[in-house]
């Protein structure tokens, strides 16, 4: 395939440029990372962000919301061609109410959209097998000044189109980048973005091509104890030329990554870097895997999000945009992407306002008109909400107070830790809650962290589970639950939903 190739010194002139010149908050750059890889000879076939526009002239939407309340749906779209997400317009339609995002649109042209995972060779935990649907404000952020939400993936959440346009088959080459949260991850199968079977099925060897990024180490790992980027080429997670170990993959935990993987005939890379400074480091560049299956490769052409090739989705993590190319890109043209990646400006938003800070004491009080004297408390390792006064017992009073911890799972939530039992947490079993002691397992951790937003009826704060980011904190019957929207049980009335799911952050009563 002829193409045209970014000179080194032109692309290390543009990123020098592109560096130097970081656009103000209100303004985007001239050249988006499409158009660089269009100007390299290597054009995006598919485009997809929650968060800005990844072409200079895009002024389409960035994807979909719908909301609980009334199933209604709504695109978001730009602030400006070639900018960044109106977020304001989410936080106005899904005020009150819970938003998950339906479609990630394909800026490209071509209709690669993203949309619900089909159920596939690993069944999917929603109705009928699909994949759950990631919460639309699970990922704050801030890009170049401006709010905007990237896609929060909890495990069960995944996204895929199986019939593409312009994607990559066979032996064909192909380039693709994501930018992810390099500090939310697992160990679970798998957090990809790339190209993927067609019929949400393992197909064999090589009929994948998606970048990887976790610290599993079931088919593959490099130096430390991860996460490390990596490609999920099917049946294997490959980090160099070898399965399994690679001591040139080092660990990465960049709290914004650039991670790459590209592939052509008998040839490919890995590459990665810090999405807010610096440049890109090559971790491998060389020959297919030196196993059977993967040369020539038989990639199929679908596009997958936050799971695997078979639909396997028991994976975390955080992606804000990516894409993917026709041709293998140079390493040129990927160093100017990460100069305009960087150039972006991402970084971490604030916490809501009122969110306590870590090694405060705080007592939870509910904004249920019926219950404003009552408070979360546990009481025989249950947690339930309580009156408590000022004439109310010592112990009542202690096992009202909570202790906020930086979040067990995720830094950027929080744990409460009981005032009189040190070392035991909040956390949910079975969607309800109960005071439990940390057995320093994945799963408490898990299930004992909670990421704080505002309130839905307006007051105090709102706490999201961190690995059910669809569910809050409620209080029914007297019993605090992790409850969703009118779901299933019935703790998941709507009635007052948004009234019971908002707390205020009051004095400690011990």
């Amino acid at each position: 395939m002829k193409r045209t190739m970014l000179s080194a010194g032109a692309a290390v002139a543009l990123a020098a440029g592109l560096l130097a010149g970081v656009p103000a908050a209100s303004q985007a750059a001239a050249s988006q990372s499409c158009d660089l890889y269009a100007a390299g000879g290597t054009p995006c076939v598919a485009a997809h962000s929650t968060t800005r526009a990844l072409y200079a002239a895009y002024n389409g939407p960035l994807y979909q919301v719908r909301r609980s309340s009334d199933n209604a749906t709504q695109n978001i779209g730009l602030l400006s061609a070639g900018g960044y997400a109106n977020a304001a317009a989410q936080d106005s339609f899904c005020a009150r109410t819970t938003c998950v995002i339906t479609v990630i649109y394909d800026q490209s042209g071509r209709g690669n959209h993203l949309t619900q995972a089909p159920p596939g060779g690993f069944s999917g935990p929603a109705a009928g097998g699909y994949d759950n649907l990631a919460v639309a404000t699970a990922a704050p952020t801030m890009v170049g000044g401006h709010k905007a939400y990237g896609v929060f993936v909890a495990p069960g959440t995944g996204y895929r189109n199986n019939s593409t346009n312009g994607i990559a088959r066979g032996d064909q080459p192909e380039g693709m980048y994501a930018v992810f949260d390099g500090t939310h991850y697992n160990a679970g199968c798998c957090f990809d973005y790339g190209n993927a079977e067609t019929n949400s099925r393992d197909n064999g060897n090589g009929t994948m091509e998606a970048i990887y990024f976790g610290n599993i180490k079931a088919w593959g790992y490099g130096t430390g104890n991860g996460p490390w980027v990596m490609a999920d080429l099917e049946n294997g997670l490959f980090s160099g030329v070898n399965a399994g170990y690679n001591a040139n993959d080092p660990t990465v935990n960049h709290r914004y990554l650039t991670a790459i993987v590209k592939g052509e005939p008998n040839h490919w890379s890995i590459r990665a870097g810090n999405a807010q400074s610096g440049s890109l480091s090559t971790y491998y560049n060389g020959a297919r895997p030196n196993v059977a299956g993967y040369n020539p490769m038989k990639k199929e052409g679908a596009i997958i999000l936050g799971i695997g090739g078979d639909n396997s989705n028991s994976s975390a993590g955080t992606f804000y945009e990516g894409v993917m190319t026709s041709g293998y890109p140079t390493d040129a043209t990927e160093n100017a992407v990460q100069a305009n990646i960087v150039a972006a400006g991402y970084t971490t938003a604030a916490r809501p306002s009122g969110t306590p800070a870590a090694g405060t004491s705080i007592s939870l009080r509910a904004t249920t008109a019926c219950c404003t004297g009552r408070y979360i408390r546990h009481q025989n390792d249950q947690a339930v909400t309580s009156v408590i006064t000022s004439g109310s017992s010592s112990l009542d009073k202690n096992d009202a107070t909570w202790i906020v911890r930086n979040g067990l799972a995720y830094s950027a939530c929080v744990s409460f830790e009981s005032k009189n039992y040190p070392g035991s947490y909040l956390r949910h079993s079975n969607y309800q809650l109960y005071r439990g002691a940390n057995d320093g397992s994945a799963l408490f951790a898990n299930d004992a962290t909670f990421c704080p937003q505002p309130g839905m009826n307006g007051q105090g704060l709102s706490w999201a589970s961190f690995n059910f980011p669809n569910r809050l904190l409620r209080h029914y019957n007297n019993i605090v639950y992790i409850g969703s929207e009118g779901g299933s049980n019935t703790f998941d009335s709507a009635t007052s939903w948004a009234d019971d799911v908002s707390w205020v952050v009051a004095s400690p009563w011990a």
